[in-house]
Formats: structure tokens, sequence, C-alpha cells
């Protein structure tokens, strides 16, 4: 039989040991167990905002849990990439960018960043690679880049073009400089305002990814000339590369990647990588890459902070060349 002095001393023992339903719930948790937020730092409707929708939808079926998409978009992808930076590191916040124009950029674009490209996130894996295009209005005079290169010389700087990524904008500028050019960049927050302006003859051509002008090409609102990559993508195979078409210098291809905030626990992030090569391995990842103009990037033997390392070493050059302004 217990006495008093029993019962106090089993009353004080179980006071200094975990209540066990915190033990149990510590022990079966399970990732996810609750909503992922993936970051997207294009506004919804854009080529890459369903890109990232996409995958998210993909993810969410892999894990059996649930990811929704939050779209951050301005000031170059900083506002969204800012975001994920000051996240909590739990693996509740992912990051699906076209790292190699956003994170690469950065440093050479800002004056001040409130995170460092590199050290501030971990990076889990590539998945795809893409190059933009340079659009024209569909019922314009303009049927090959050597049109609109004559066009833009005779305008000089009385001639417009738009963009609003930086892979485009800094394709363009390349362009320009191969050619001679002074055709004025106009930015805009987003692309259809800048198609708007290209119906109206405002500006001479825009450029952007393949998955946001689909609508209107398809439509026959918008031709696009010439990609940004040297050679043609598979994913676009009917539109012309930079070199065929007199470019030189000219080869840019934006590629996409997978990131966390940093501090994210190991097990969490090497699941992560499990679930997007094992996407990105899926022949029905290519089919739906090919609607938004991108061919799948594997990640499983690629370092991607080396490749991050190297893309902010080639995006100084890139800045320079093109006499773009920190903001």
């Amino acid at each position: 039989m217990f006495t008093r002095r029993d019962l106090l001393r089993t009353a004080t023992a179980s006071a200094l040991l975990p209540a066990a339903p915190t033990i149990l719930r510590a022990q079966e948790e399970k990732y996810p167990s609750r909503v992922i937020k993936a970051i997207c730092m294009f506004p919804p409707g854009t080529g890459a905002d369903i890109l990232v929708r996409w995958y998210a939808d993909k993810i969410a079926k892999i894990s059996g849990g649930s990811v929704i998409v939050e779209n951050r978009p301005g000031a170059f992808g900083n506002i969204a990439t800012e975001a994920v930076a000051r996240s909590k590191p739990d693996g509740y916040t992912i990051y699906i960018a076209p790292t190699s124009s956003v994170l690469a950029v950065a440093p050479h674009i800002f004056k001040q960043l409130a995170y460092d490209p590199v050290e501030s996130f971990d990076h889990i894996t590539t998945i795809s690679r893409v190059a933009f295009m340079f659009c024209v209005d569909a019922k314009g005079p303009f049927k090959t880049m050597a049109d609109l290169t004559q066009f833009l010389r005779e305008k000089g700087d009385a001639a417009n073009y738009g963009g609003s990524a930086n892979t485009g904008i800094v394709g363009a500028e390349i362009y320009k400089k191969a050619m001679g050019l002074k055709t004025v960049h106009i930015n805009y927050r987003t692309p259809q305002a800048g198609f708007t302006d290209l119906y109206g003859g405002q500006i001479a051509f825009y450029t952007t990814d393949y998955g946001t002008a689909a609508a209107p090409i398809q439509q026959g609102l918008m031709r696009p000339l010439v990609m940004t990559s040297a050679e043609r993508m598979k994913a676009t195979p009917d539109v012309p590369g930079a070199r065929e078409s007199g470019i030189p210098g000219l080869d840019l291809i934006a590629w996409w990647a997978v990131h966390t905030p940093r501090g994210t626990p190991e097990p969490i992030k090497k699941q992560l990588q499990s679930w997007f090569n094992q996407l990105t391995a899926d022949p029905e990842t290519a089919k739906f890459l090919a609607t938004v103009g991108a061919d799948p990037l594997q990640g499983d033997k690629l370092d991607v902070k080396d490749m991050l390392l190297k893309e902010i070493k080639a995006w100084e050059s890139y800045v320079a060349l093109t006499n773009m302004q920190k903001m």
C-alpha cells in the first residue's frame, strides 16, 4: 500500500517529466504536418507563376500535404527573396525561383540588401532552364530580327522596348550593344501592361518568357523573333537562337532552383530535394515545361551553391555591359 510519503514522491517525479502527449507528438510528427508556402516573385497569371503553381500542386500530391502559392512581385524579385530570407527555417517556406537571374543579379543592382544571396539560404536543387524571347506585334512589319534591327537603327533613341524580368532585359541590352543600337528600355510592372503598349505601337518589342507570351502568340497577337539562348531550345524549336539570327555574344538562359531559409533541418532539405528531383525526372514534367518554354534541369549531380557563385560573377559583367544603375 502506498503511504502519503510515496504518493508525494511519485507526484514530484512526475512533475519533472515532459507530458506524455508532448513526447508522442514530437516522435510522431511527420513533414509536412501543416501547409507549405511556396513564394513566387512574379504576379499571378505570368508564365513563372504558372510554373510555380504546377510544382506546388505536384509536391503537394507527392508529399501528401498541402502547398499554397504566395505571390510577392516587385523590385526585380527582391521583395519575394527578402521575405523568404526572413522566414522561419522550418521547411514550411520554400522559394521556387529563377536563381540565375534573381539571386545572382541582386548584389549588382541593389545598393543595399537585407540578405546574402548565397549565405541566407539553403540551396536545395535545380528544376529547369529557360531562355527568353524577343516578341513583336504580330500585325506589325517585323518578320525577322534583321527587320527589327534595321528599324531600330533608323529610329535611334526614339525607339523603345519593354521588359520586366532581368534575363530578358539584359538579353536585350546585349543585343543592343552587339548591334550598336540606342533603343530605350521601358520597365513594366507586369508583362500584360507591356503587351498593351506593344499592340499600341508604343514599344517596338518586348522581352519575355514563352510561358507568359504563349496565349497571345497562339492567338496571333504576338510574334516571337529570337531566343536569348545561342541555340534553339527544345521546348521552343520553331524560334531561332541568337547565333543563327546573327546576334554575337548573346546566350542567356535562366535556370530555376528551389531554396529554403538558411538553417532548415537536414532531413527536411533531403526530403525536399528527393521530391523535386523525382518530379524533374518524370516525363510528365518535361511535357509541362514545354508549355512554358522550359527544359528540365535535373539537380541530382549539380551543386546549386557553386552554380550560383559562378552566376554572380557572370552577372557582374552583364550589369557593367548594360550600364544598369543600382537601385
